[in-house]
């Protein structure tokens, strides 16, 4: 996770303490991909055709590549080749320092968070030595050496940040 907020964190249950009181649930559309782990999704219309502004999420408890990284551009397109124009929920979780939202996106029944990183196109999200939620499915992709754990020593994007900056 990038520097949500302890707050938000602690308020909405991020932290292992259980389910979040405050979750906001909304349904819509993904209007854009921006990379391998934020889309835009224009909520649905309440009660009588409305257009809505797209709200930015950010996928929370996973990590992928920035897109000027190695594979990052793949996560990107697998991504938008997953949900792309289609109707999504989104499982609101916190707002971080960027404004975006953050939270889980849900295809159907499909996490697709937990899709991204068993295909090997995200890291689950590392914080003080917990491996994250998606840990097993990262386990999986690393065994079956899938997208970007197919290469010798792939670089962890927090790491590739401090090396050289965002993109």
């Amino acid at each position: 996770m990038r520097r949500i907020r302890w707050g938000l964190l602690l308020a909405g249950g991020l932290l292992g303490m259980g389910a979040a009181a405050s979750e906001v649930r909304f349904e819509g559309v993904v209007t854009r991909v921006t990379d391998g782990d934020t889309v835009w999704v224009r909520p649905a219309a309440e009660g009588g055709g409305g257009r809505r502004k797209p709200v930015k999420v950010r996928l929370l408890g996973l990590d992928a590549p920035e897109r000027c990284q190695a594979h990052g551009s793949e996560a990107g397109a697998a991504l938008a080749a997953r949900v792309q124009d289609r109707h999504v929920t989104v499982r609101r979780r916190a707002t971080d320092e960027y404004g975006r939202a953050v939270g889980t996106l849900w295809l159907g029944h499909d996490d697709v968070g937990a899709w991204l990183v068993s295909e090997g196109h995200a890291w689950s999200a590392r914080y003080h030595g917990d491996p994250g939620p998606y840990a097993d499915e990262e386990g999986r992709a690393r065994a079956a050496r899938r997208g970007l754990f197919a290469q010798t020593r792939p670089e962890l994007p927090r790491d590739f940040r401090r090396r050289h900056g965002p993109c």
